[in-house]
């Protein structure tokens, strides 16, 4: 199936009018909409809205009717908007574009806040209530459940996920601050879970994480200690050297893409077989950092089927350096697909958009979107006809 998508929000839509932003996306040489059909908190500046121009959605809840007998312990919360006007079935029943839900899995605040046994965990025992766990059982069955739900309620061409894995540290909560300096050394530490789910499947699976818990805790305590910061490539170093001369630190690494790929795994076999399945692996840039939440990219294109990779860098230069290293780590396994932003912070001029899609071609990258409808001025998403020219239809 052909995929040349852009990502949009459902409230935009609702704005805007369905049939309204379907002729724009049709306009553009677009065949399909990748809409948000579970979504986290946010303030979006939105350029072209007609009802006001800064957003607040709410927080953690899902954009489709949630059939509530498909879930466990922890079940979705359906959004207002939702419960008035369900923007999915009218974007599905009005076919004239193929329709794709981006799910965000274990991102959920509002979840983690109702839940707290489900959330990650770190080396001190804090939680931390925007990110459930994927080791946790009861989180797992809601993100299967959530996938299985969407595509059996709807007619959807497939869904792809965000956020399957473990959250770094430095997320963007609501009004982070720290009088310590940041850097890798610490974040690093800060995002890793300990949670009794981890410990114990670590434990089976060969892995003593209690110690490992026990030694991060103690070298935190002593950095916080310290007169000065490190300095933020000394940090880098550190980070390296740890990850590759502490033998028990690198197993825990390892497993915890164990624990998301099985994940994926059993999505994928829940999901309606004709939906495809697609992960965007990584809040990381570039998509190498992915590992740190568990994505292992070869072994989720198999899991998955396709990985669909945020390319948000601000050339076209970086782009093809990203796309050589992601094919290279996939060494053949599964179908790439590439997002990429037609505007700040990103690809800011028409020029370098059309050369990031020429890149995603050359590469052999099999389908393209563009993200996203809500945020991006109007001018710029002119520029995605020209992207798609080059890219081809």
């Amino acid at each position: 199936m052909k995929y040349r998508a852009l990502y949009a929000y459902p409230w935009d839509l609702a704005d805007e009018g369905v049939s309204t932003v379907i002729e724009s996306v049709k306009a553009l040489g677009l065949d399909t909409m990748t809409i948000a059909g579970s979504y986290h908190a946010g303030k979006f500046l939105r350029p072209h809205g007609s009802a006001g121009k800064v957003y607040f959605p709410e927080d953690g809840t899902v954009y489709f009717t949630a059939g509530s007998s498909r879930y466990g312990s922890i079940r979705p919360v359906v959004s207002k908007l939702t419960r008035e006007r369900d923007i999915l079935r009218e974007l599905t029943s009005d076919g004239r574009v193929a329709v794709n839900v981006w799910l965000v899995l274990l991102h959920n605040s509002r979840l983690g806040e109702t839940y707290p046994q489900s959330t990650v965990r770190n080396a001190f025992g804090d939680r931390y209530v925007y990110s459930l766990c994927p080791s946790a059982p009861d989180a797992r069955e809601y993100a299967i459940a959530l996938c299985k739900d969407v595509t059996d309620i709807y007619p959807v061409a497939g869904i792809t996920l965000e956020t399957p894995g473990f959250l770094p540290y430095a997320h963007g909560f609501h009004h982070e601050f720290a009088m310590v300096k940041p850097n890798r050394w610490i974040e690093n530490r800060l995002g890793l879970c300990f949670c009794d789910h981890c410990v114990t499947n670590a434990q089976a699976a060969g892995i003593d994480a209690a110690p490992l818990r026990a030694r991060v805790r103690e070298d935190f305590d002593t950095y916080l200690e310290a007169i000065d910061d490190f300095p933020e490539d000394m940090a880098d170093a550190f980070w390296l050297s740890d990850v590759a001369t502490d033998t028990t630190l690198a197993s825990f690494l390892h497993w915890r893409c164990d624990v998301v790929t099985s994940l994926v795994r059993e999505i994928r076999a829940a999901v309606r077989a004709d939906a495809t399945v697609a992960v965007i692996p990584s809040v990381a840039r570039p998509t190498s950092g992915a590992w740190y939440e568990g994505s292992d990219l070869h072994a989720l294109a198999h899991a998955a089927g396709i990985i669909e990779a945020s390319f948000y860098e601000p050339s076209a230069e970086r782009v093809r350096a990203d796309i050589y290293d992601i094919r290279r780590r996939l060494r053949g396994a599964g179908t790439l697909r590439g997002i990429l932003r037609p505007g700040f912070p990103d690809l800011q001029s028409r020029s370098e958009l059309v050369a990031a899609a020429t890149a995603l071609r050359d590469a052999g990258v099999s389908g393209i979107a563009f993200y996203n409808y809500g945020h991006v001025r109007r001018n710029n998403l002119a520029w995605i006809a020209d992207a798609l020219a080059v890219f081809g239809g």
